[in-house]
């Protein structure tokens, strides 16, 4: 007869649970040491009571350098030039002038004062007559007609520099010319693209005609006038 054993008393009954059980610590176990982190602990030293030993003196080394001074400048001897008599010496005579009893006293009326006239400057626009070019003289509006016989002079002397053309520069040469008080050609200013354009608008103005002066209330005067020259390649 086989004994009958108590269902109590089984511990296979609860095998389940402590399987769970000892998982759970074991688990518990493996993230604790893989989360566990530790810190060096700080240590404060208070300074202040800190004692250096006055029994020990320590001595700095005081290094000495020596400069060496600067050489001296050589002296130069002094050359003393021998001039012989026999050579020609140029001195300048000085006229002391002392005023005695006998020096006449000249009166200031004795002078004669020469006024220089100011030299006036009208622009082409403001003068009253205009200067004449050459072949105007019979026109009645002789503004128009310097102004036409300008164009023709520039046609007529105009020539396209070499080096304008194989460098193929063009442009426009803003000029400036003045009509002196006896009819001739003054200063000349220019301004262009290039110094070659601008050379070649010096040489056309330079060839003009002497002409008859402007005038201003009546008395020849200096006046200025402005063309541009074009330079264009076609």
């Amino acid at each position: 007869m086989r004994p009958k054993k108590n269902p109590q008393k089984d511990l296979n009954k609860k095998s389940g649970m402590f399987f769970v059980i000892g998982l759970l610590l074991v688990l518990g176990m493996v993230y604790t040491a893989l989360e566990w982190k530790s810190f060096e602990s700080f240590k404060e030293y208070e300074v202040a009571f800190n004692k250096t030993d006055e029994s020990i003196d320590e001595e700095i080394p005081v290094f000495e350098l020596e400069v060496t001074p600067p050489p001296k400048p050589p002296v130069l001897p002094t050359e003393i030039e021998i001039i012989e008599d026999d050579d020609p010496i140029e001195e300048t005579e000085v006229i002391a002038i002392e005023v005695n009893t006998e020096t006449e006293v000249v009166d200031a009326s004795d002078f004669e004062v020469i006024e220089e006239e100011e030299e006036v400057k009208v622009i082409w626009s403001t003068i009253e007559e205009v200067p004449v070019f050459p072949g105007c003289e019979n026109e009645k509006d002789k503004r128009a007609c310097f102004n036409e016989m300008m164009q023709k002079h520039i046609r007529k002397n105009f020539r396209y520099p070499k080096l304008a053309q194989e460098m193929n520069i063009e442009g426009r040469v803003n000029t400036t010319f003045m009509i002196n008080n006896d009819g001739t050609i003054g200063t000349i200013r220019k301004r262009g693209p290039h110094d070659v354009l601008e050379k070649e608008a010096v040489r056309i103005l330079s060839k003009l005609p002497k002409m008859t002066p402007g005038k201003q209330r009546g008395s020849a005067v200096k006046v200025s006038f402005a063309i541009p020259i074009t330079f264009k390649l076609q």
